[in-house]
């Protein structure tokens, strides 16, 4: 705790209010965000925004407001939508996640600490974690907000002001929850292992006629943390509500520790692989030093907030209400805890404690470095590609086919739901929307005309716009050859490919080009006058032999899985 001397550098408020401003950095060159999910969020968000304004987007998506715990850009963006415009908005807003997760982070650090540890700067890199690169950004901002929302927690209980603290959680917890339940859910867990701690040391104060036995000391305490968590309990009710009945979805998949062992590695999987895992290796090699040097101890509270998080990673299936990665998006706030949880021991410093910090700053810096240059990358990547759309009409009937591979590289082409910008910028009908009842407010019904939507339902929601070389393993994408020969050609206007699989020019019969990019990216429009290309035998899935493969499968999972 505070012992009454001087600050140093990092354990200041400027330095605090500059590391949250380099968070923003990578963000700042890129029109769009290269989040993995982002432009299909940026398609529905522009639908919830003119749905009833066109009659075409009437015709192809149903769109109901609903109160359900996935709510955080969609309604952020109804407002900030009319100052700056849509593209601007989702930028401005996910541009404010990083620094939000940076400041829950230092700012735990000092109500548990009385001083924010110079280790605690090794964990800033992970506002830029694997799940926030994939686009989750409802889940990414809800977690900013109940890391932030654990440090009021954890002050207005060092203050004493616990009243207060019972009122202002409440709606508090509501908030979070809206946002999304995920961040609520592990809110629960923080502010509950601090209570729980909190309480068993009220009871071991000298002088208190209980300070004796089991009880007392153990038992006691968990009865009063439970009770003192009820403030943040009330969006159960609601949870209950949504998830009932048809909109349920599946559970499934738990104890998968391959794949739980995969999403460790994998906390900064961006671009460079190396790079990440090294990454990985430093904060775990922190880690293991903390457990051997004698002159530095965990926080038993965030200790045991840390423990009750790994509890929860170890019992959270993979699948969770149909929401895919459910268990992966804790990892890095797992680590992220364990971390802020180092502190020196009491009477003692940690030896060189300015070279620690200047590490963990060179640390955080390189990863922001990295990050910058992927993202600006990526950027170029999404510029070149959208070119396409200065050749769609408004309001076209789009279908698209975006190349993948059947092996789980490490550098995603963050492409695979740039479709959803054809719907975002031009209005068109897009078939990269997910389409999950309950787990968002968008559904795709494309057409009204019952014959014309049966044709066309293979083709008209995620995963449909995936295509790849050959039939891939328990996988639903289908290969781009089957997909241009059986795609059909009466109930689209348009086909947009971007970097599709090596394919035969042949199987382009009846598509007139429009425009032609890199990588065999092309915008057709369809010439009904001439008919679809004759499958072959070459022209029909052919699975890949499962030995072609890595142990795990070596496939992306349900990549396409809404941002819930």
């Amino acid at each position: 705790m505070d012992r009454g001397e001087a600050l140093h550098w990092w354990q200041t408020r400027w330095f605090v209010a500059a590391a949250a401003l380099l968070a923003v950095v990578p963000l700042l060159w890129p029109d769009i965000p290269p989040l993995v999910d982002l432009p299909g969020h940026m398609g529905r968000y522009r639908v919830q925004l003119e749905h009833a304004q066109h009659p075409w987007l009437l015709e192809w998506y149903n769109f109901e407001w609903s109160l359900i715990g996935n709510l955080g850009v969609d309604l952020l963006i109804i407002p900030l939508e009319k100052i700056f415009g849509l593209e601007l908005a989702v930028k401005l807003i996910v541009m404010t996640i990083p620094p939000l997760t940076v400041i829950g982070l230092l700012w735990i650090a000092r109500e548990v600490h009385g001083r924010i540890p110079a280790t605690t700067l090794f964990a800033l890199p992970l506002a830029y974690a694997f799940p926030f690169h994939f686009g989750f950004v409802n889940f990414a901002l809800s977690m900013a907000l109940a890391l932030n929302a654990f440090a009021l927690w954890l002050r207005l209980a060092r203050l004493g002001r616990l009243r207060l603290r019972a009122i202002l959680f409440v709606p508090i917890s509501f908030l979070v929850w809206i946002t999304h339940t995920f961040g609520w859910g592990t809110l629960g867990v923080l502010a509950f292992s601090a209570e729980l701690i909190r309480q068993h040391d009220l009871r071991r104060k000298p002088g208190r006629p209980w300070n004796v036995g089991l009880v007392d000391s153990w038992v006691v305490p968990w009865f009063w943390a439970g009770i003192h968590c009820l403030v943040l309990a009330p969006p159960a009710l609601l949870m209950l509500a949504w998830r009932s009945g048809a909109v349920s979805g599946q559970t499934t998949d738990m104890f998968n520790w391959r794949a739980k062992m995969l999403w460790i590695t994998q906390v900064f999987r961006d671009r460079w692989q190396l790079f990440d895992i090294a990454s990985v290796g430093v904060l775990f090699l922190l880690l293991f030093k903390a457990v051997r040097d004698p002159n530095i101890q965990y926080s038993r509270n965030l200790g045991l907030s840390a423990i009750f998080l790994l509890l929860v990673y170890i019992f959270l299936p993979r699948i969770v209400f149909g929401s895919a990665y459910a268990d992966m998006r804790l990892v890095p706030f797992l680590i992220a805890i364990a971390i802020v949880a180092i502190r020196p021991k009491p009477g003692l410093s940690i030896r060189g404690a300015a070279t620690v910090a200047m590490l963990g700053l060179a640390f955080y810096g390189a990863r922001i470095a990295g990050t910058t240059w992927s993202f600006l990358l990526y950027d170029q990547a999404y510029d070149r590609e959208l070119k396409a759309l200065e050749h769609l009409p408004v309001g076209s009937r789009l279908v698209s086919f975006v190349g993948e591979t059947c092996y789980n590289e490490w550098r995603m082409t963050r492409l695979q739901h740039l479709p959803g910008l054809a719907l975002e910028r031009r209005l068109s009908y897009t078939n990269d929307q997910w389409s999950m009842q309950g787990g968002q407010l968008m559904t795709v019904r494309y057409l009204s005309d019952r014959p014309r939507r049966d044709i066309a339902r293979r083709f008209i929601h995620d995963p449909s716009q995936m295509v790849t070389d050959v039939q891939c393993p328990r996988e639903y994408w289908r290969p781009v050859a089957w997909m241009l020969v059986n795609m059909p050609r009466d109930a689209f206007d348009y086909v947009w490919v971007i970097r599709p699989p090596a394919y035969d020019r042949r199987l382009e019969q009846g598509l007139i080009p429009l425009w032609r990019g890199e990588d065999g990216s092309a915008l057709f429009k369809v010439d009904r006058d001439v008919p679809a290309p004759v499958p072959t035998t070459r022209d029909l899935p052919r699975p890949r032999p499962l030995k072609d493969f890595a142990e795990d499968g070596s496939q992306i999972v349900n990549s396409m899985s809404p941002d819930f």
